[in-house]
C-alpha cells in the first residue's frame, strides 16, 4: 500500500492529476487549470512533486506480481528523448504482440546502454528466443555478449519490417511527452517515463486484475495504490 500521510489534498486527487499527466498530453499547468475548474486549487508545482514521488511506487507495484507475462519474441528499438537540450535515448522492447516488454532511459546509445537495457527486461522476463534489432552494430554486439554472459542461444534477426511494430510503440509514448515543454532534468525524465509506459501498458491490458474483469483503465492505475 502506498502511504499519503503527510498530504493536504486527499489521495483521490493526487492520483488523478498523476494519472491525467502520464496518460494524456498535457503540461503541469494544464492540470493546474483543469484542477481549478473543479474547484481545486492546486500549484502546478505540487503536481510536479506527486508525480516525481508516486509514479517509482506505482511502476513498482505493477512489476511486482501485477504486469502479465509477455512473449518470448521480441523487437527491441530506441528513440530519442530530449533533456535540457540534449538528446538521450529511450531504449525499448515489445514483444510481437505489442506488448511492452522493458524500457530504459540511458544518456548514450551504445553497446554498454544496449546490455543494461537487456539484462533488466530479463530479470523481469527471462530470456528471450529471438530478438529482432535495427542494423545497430551496438545492439547486435550487446545480444552477443548477453549470450556468451548466459550460454543461451538467442537468434538475431535484423529484419526492418518487423521492426515497425516496436517503432509504432514509441508513438504511444512520444505523443504524451510532447506538450510537456521539455524535461530539465535527467531524473525527473526517468521518473516520468516510468508513469507513461505503466500507463501505456495498462491501455493494452498488460494488468493482471484479480477479480476485478472489466475494471477501466483508470480504475485499475487506481488500484495499484490499494
Amino acid at each position: 500500500m502506498i502511504d499519503f500521510k503527510g498530504h493536504r489534498f486527499e489521495q483521490v486527487i493526487i492520483l488523478t492529476c498523476v494519472r491525467w499527466y502520464v496518460a494524456y498530453p498535457l503540461s503541469y499547468r494544464n492540470l493546474e487549470e483543469m484542477m481549478a475548474e473543479r474547484g481545486v486549487a492546486v500549484d502546478h508545482t505540487n503536481i510536479y512533486r506527486w508525480v516525481q514521488k508516486f509514479t517509482p511506487q506505482l511502476e513498482a507495484a505493477f512489476r511486482k506480481g501485477k504486469k502479465r507475462p509477455v512473449g518470448h519474441s521480441w523487437r527491441m528499438d530506441e528513440t530519442y528523448i530530449k533533456i535540457k537540450g540534449t538528446w538521450r535515448y529511450l531504449y525499448r522492447a515489445v514483444d510481437r504482440d505489442g506488448q511492452t516488454i522493458d524500457f530504459l532511459l540511458t544518456a548514450h546509445r551504445d553497446k554498454k546502454a544496449a546490455v543494461r537495457f537487456l539484462k533488466k527486461a530479463v530479470r523481469q522476463h527471462g530470456l528471450p528466443e529471438k530478438v529482432t534489432i535495427d542494423k545497430s552494430g551496438a545492439n547486435t554486439a550487446a545480444l552477443e555478449a548477453l549470450q556468451e554472459d548466459t550460454g543461451a542461444k538467442i537468434e538475431i534477426r535484423q529484419i526492418k519490417y518487423l521492426n515497425n511494430l516496436v517503432e509504432q510503440d514509441h508513438r504511444a509514448v512520444k505523443r504524451i511527452i510532447r506538450p510537456m515543454l521539455g524535461f530539465q532534468s535527467f531524473h525527473s525524465a526517468r521518473t516520468t517515463l516510468q508513469g507513461i509506459e505503466l500507463m501505456h501498458m495498462i491501455k493494452k491490458g498488460q494488468m493482471v486484475v484479480v477479480g476485478g474483469r472489466g475494471l477501466s483503465a483508470a480504475d485499475q492505475f487506481y488500484a495499484l495504490a490499494a
